[in-house]
């Protein structure tokens, strides 16, 4: 009301209201994702970089084991993949380091590879994972920085070595 008395327009009463509700609502949001995030977090979503870039999912099944998942995608040379990528992962705490783990799993890549000039072919492999999971505390900022080995069982028979990768997600 003095909002309105001292500038005389009705839009702006309302759009103060409008405003200090939805304040209200933000702050006890803040407060209740802060509480349940100080302890750990569910699932995170964002970028996984590196090798191969593409989109990270990642939840927990229990306060040890998650699954991960990765789209990915890849522009190298005169090849183009595009796969995913499902992992299954055990986290261990690490000593006097709060929020930082480290993990290791497996899992498998189903996708597809397209040389420049010819024909795309569908590959199947065999996946490993070991890396460090660092969840900031205080805020809903997960990195996780990983090495995967592949063995491609399909398509052709091969070993890579050279896929490490940081992942930047947002938990809920």
């Amino acid at each position: 009301m003095a909002l309105y008395l001292l500038f005389g327009n009705k839009q702006l009463l309302f759009d103060m209201k409008k405003i200090t509700s939805l304040s209200f609502i933000a702050v006890f949001a803040f407060l209740l994702v802060n509480k349940t995030q100080a302890q750990d977090y569910k699932h995170a979503l964002g970028v996984r970089v590196g090798a191969y870039n593409g989109i990270n999912f990642k939840t927990f099944l229990n306060a040890q084991n998650a699954l991960d998942f990765n789209l990915n995608f890849r522009s190298h040379d005169d090849y183009k993949y595009v796969f995913i990528t499902g992992l299954y992962e055990i986290h261990n705490n690490i000593q006097n380091a709060p929020g930082l783990r480290w993990y290791y799993g497996g899992g498998a890549s189903l996708g597809s590879s397209k040389p420049k000039y010819a024909d795309g072919s569908f590959f199947l492999s065999a996946d490993g994972v070991l890396g460090l999971d660092y969840k900031f505390t205080g805020a809903p900022i997960n990195l996780a920085l990983d090495w995967r080995p592949r063995l491609q069982l399909v398509d052709d028979v091969d070993f890579w070595t050279g896929d490490v990768g940081l992942a930047i997600r947002f938990t809920f």
